[in-house]
This record gives C-alpha cells, sequence and structure tokens, in this order.
C-alpha cells in the first residue's frame, strides 16, 4: 500500500508531520506537499505558465521520502499520479488541517481540494482536518491560537480511519472528508456519519475598505465576523461542535435538471433561430 500524504499548510506544518508519521506502518509513506501556505486553493492546480513549479527535497522526522513543491495540493497529486515521485499510489491523505474543513468551506479548501484531485485521477483520497479551539469558523485556524491543538488525537483518527479504508478500497475512487473535535483523545464522544451542512459554524458578516496609509488608492480589506451559531449534530460543523468526529463521503457534481424556464437556453434559442 503506497500513501501520499499532502496538505495545504505547506511541508512545515506540524498537522502534516503528525499526520505521516501517524501512517507509517499502514503503508509506504511518501510526503508531496507546497513549499508554502496554500490554504483556500481549492483544487486548483495553479497558472502553471506563470509559477513555473520546481520540486525539492524536503525533510520530515520519520518519513523516508519527502518532497516539496512549488504549487497547490492539487498540482503535488497531479504530479504524483503522473508518476514524478514513483510508482502510483493507492491512497491519498491531505492534513491534518488546522480548522475545520465542513459546510460551505469545502469547495475552498485545499485539502479537501487534494482528495478531490486524487478521486479525479483514480485514486481514493482522505481529507482530514481538526477544530481550533476558541476559533468557531471553518477552514483555515491563525497561528496564534494553535498552541493547544491537541494533534495526537486528530492524528490517531487517521490513522484509525486510513487502516480501515485501506484494508478495502472502494471500488470506486471516493472522498472522504474527516473533521476532528480539538480535545484529549479520551474526550473524544464517538463518531458519525453527517452530511455536509449549508451554514457554517460561524459566518463572515462585514467586509471594509481601509486605506493603506502612504498607499493612494490602495485599501486594505478588513472582514468581521458573527458570532458562533449552533448547527444540527447529523451536518458536518455540528458533529464536531458537539465533540464528535465527522465522516462525510463527498459526491461527485451531478447534473441537474433543467429549470421550467430556462432562460439561458432561451437565449440561445433565440441567438441561434
Amino acid at each position: 500500500m503506497r500513501i501520499l500524504v499532502t496538505n495545504d499548510d505547506g511541508i512545515d506544518s506540524d498537522g502534516l508531520h503528525h499526520l505521516a508519521r501517524a501512517l507509517v506502518g499502514v503503508g509506504d509513506v511518501t510526503v508531496v506537499a507546497p513549499d508554502t501556505e496554500y490554504s483556500g486553493a481549492g483544487a486548483s492546480l495553479g497558472a502553471l505558465h506563470l509559477i513555473r513549479p520546481e520540486v525539492h527535497d524536503a525533510h520530515v522526522d520519520g518519513i523516508s521520502r519527502s518532497w516539496s513543491v512549488s504549487g497547490p495540493p492539487g498540482l503535488c497529486v497531479m504530479y504524483s499520479r503522473l508518476g514524478l515521485f514513483g510508482e502510483p499510489f493507492d491512497l491519498v491523505v491531505a492534513g491534518i488541517n488546522p480548522g475545520m474543513n465542513v459546510g460551505r468551506s469545502v469547495y475552498h479548501s485545499g485539502t479537501v481540494g487534494a482528495a478531490l484531485t486524487a478521486r479525479n485521477g483514480g485514486t481514493t483520497g482522505i481529507a482530514v482536518s481538526q477544530a481550533v479551539t476558541g476559533w468557531g469558523i471553518e477552514g483555515q485556524g491563525a497561528d496564534e491560537v494553535l498552541v493547544n491543538q491537541w494533534w495526537s488525537t486528530a492524528a490517531t483518527v487517521a490513522r484509525a480511519v486510513v487502516e480501515g479504508v485501506a484494508a478495502d478500497l472502494p471500488t470506486k475512487p471516493s472522498v472522504l472528508n474527516v473533521n476532528v473535535p480539538n480535545v484529549a483523545l479520551q474526550d473524544v464522544r464517538g463518531w458519525c456519519h453527517t452530511v455536509t451542512g449549508s451554514a457554517p459554524p460561524r459566518s463572515l458578516t462585514t467586509a471594509d475598505l481601509v486605506p493603506k496609509k502612504g498607499h493612494a488608492g490602495t485599501y486594505r480589506v478588513q472582514m468581521s465576523w458573527g458570532e458562533p451559531g449552533v448547527l444540527a449534530e447529523d451536518t458536518d460543523g455540528g458533529a464536531v461542535m458537539a465533540g464528535k468526529v465527522s465522516l462525510t463521503w463527498l459526491n461527485r457534481l451531478h447534473d441537474e435538471t433543467p429549470p421550467a424556464d430556462d432562460w439561458a437556453a432561451e437565449a440561445l434559442a433565440n441567438l441561434f433561430s
């Protein structure tokens, strides 16, 4: 079993290192991660003609082979599928992201994006994220609130999940989104299958332009957050906020039946009549 471990926080991320070491013994682990922060990159491959990606040797304690790539996690996974880092991988595991990737954030998460890119290439992907105490929003946790992160809890959960999936890989490449509460392992209140929530744990309420001193016509964006909401426990975010591990199997994009009033179709009909 060859396992590719990647993330969107960069090759030096604590979460990445804890995850990679936790999976040693489950399979042959290789780390291929961005050389810098790519949170929010989704499944992006980057503007290849502009960034001219490079690959560098990297070091992760306890891992025999590690690489960094000057591009987002989706690119790391695509390069791996093309054989840049040896034989094909049987499983891609992304994380551990500091901050839940639940609800709307699954559209933007580089952690989930790596798993989606794996599935697009024919390999099952698992995304692993952990809540950040006191943060209360999905996505990326700020550095100053990560000092109390229970990495060992998320790493232990990740190993158990990966062992289970690796023992009987899905016949059809799939994506599993795993979110873990930030508590000691003995304080986790179990696990549940969940659906992707429609409401975020905490919403952005306003965005304001703030003039940048000394730079006429240039502004910084100052965003404000509302209060944390109460989410249904059968949703990904609600389960984690209730102290449980959330397992969400993400489907593929699927076609919808055209609406009764399909104005796009009518416009084209008029154009080509």
